[in-house]
């Protein structure tokens, strides 16, 4: 035990030092939020309002919606992009030959692969907390409406997100084995992740098809857990002026709230279950790839 947490404290001080690494994690979410607020929000707005139709909707409903919605889509993005960029050590020390002086210690390699995603997990729920607060002092400026409750599960959801996104970088990351495959690796999940899981262009507006080839993938989910959650307090303040149900559910059907699995609706709690087994699938695949590499060095 006491070589582990030197390992995880030894990782998140790797990853703290790198003053690259840290600025890149850090500046993330916040370069998000500009753009995201800057470019995204003028489409949120213009899409929630067109469909209202005729119902009449306060002003500050319609940016506490606008900020729920931005706030969902940039750390539904951020808890991955970030985890990949803070598990890029595991890379850092295979190119460096850090890595073999750590496998000549009297320890097992199952030690160093758990130290890899603790410590990468420490470092990346540090900056997704730095993000869940800037988003939240957004959503408090924009229009606030979440309750202590919508809150903690917004935390608990970070969270969930977080570990996936550090268990499924461990995988992917495990392979790599030089800094050309890991800028790759990071340029092409920054650029992708966010149309993948929803977060740029509710996946509702894409085809019946595509819908139902993207609800295969865990990050969708994710996106709609998390939105849940930041626009829950808008959906109670549009059902306690009146709105017809089906106003509403259309709302959330539109962005992703709702989602639906060959026409079936899948509830929150599935999707919270599908998350967990994701984070227990990937965890799995990272140790029986360090087991196997284990055994052929043998």
């Amino acid at each position: 035990m006491t070589g582990l947490l030197s390992q995880i404290r030894r990782n998140v001080k790797m990853f703290f030092k790198d003053k690259g690494m840290l600025f890149t994690s850090l500046i993330t979410p916040l370069i998000l939020l500009v753009l995201y607020a800057t470019f995204l929000a003028k489409v949120y707005r213009d899409s929630f309002s067109s469909s209202l139709g005729e119902v009449p909707c306060p002003e500050s409903l319609i940016n506490g919606v606008v900020a729920g919605q931005l706030m969902s889509s940039l750390l539904a993005v951020s808890c991955i992009t970030v985890a990949f960029c803070s598990n890029m050590l595991i890379v850092q020390d295979k190119v460096n030959g850090a890595k073999t002086d750590l496998l000549m210690a009297p320890a097992k390699r199952s030690m160093h692969a758990i130290a890899y995603y603790l410590g990468t997990l420490v470092s990346t729920l540090l900056i997704s907390f730095i993000a869940l607060g800037l988003c939240l002092a957004y959503v408090g400026i924009s229009g606030w409406y979440m309750s202590v409750g919508d809150v903690f599960l917004c935390l608990l959801d970070v969270v969930l997100l977080t570990m996936f996104g550090t268990a499924l970088s461990s995988v992917i990351n495990f392979f790599l084995t030089s800094q050309g495959q890991m800028s790759a690796v990071g340029t092409i999940v920054s650029a992708g992740y966010g149309f993948l899981c929803g977060a740029y262009m509710p996946i509702h507006s894409f085809g019946t098809g595509l819908q139902n080839v993207l609800c295969f993938l865990p990050g969708t989910y994710g996106t709609s857990m998390i939105r849940n959650a930041a626009m829950g307090g808008t959906f109670r303040e549009m059902v306690s002026l009146g709105w017809p149900s089906e106003v509403v559910e259309g709302i959330k059907d539109s962005i992703d709230c709702n989602l639906y699995f060959f026409g079936n609706k899948v509830e929150v709690w599935v999707m919270y279950l599908i998350t967990a087994l994701s984070i227990a699938v990937c965890l799995a695949a990272y140790v029986l790839c360090n087991v196997l590499i284990s055994k052929k060095r043998k």
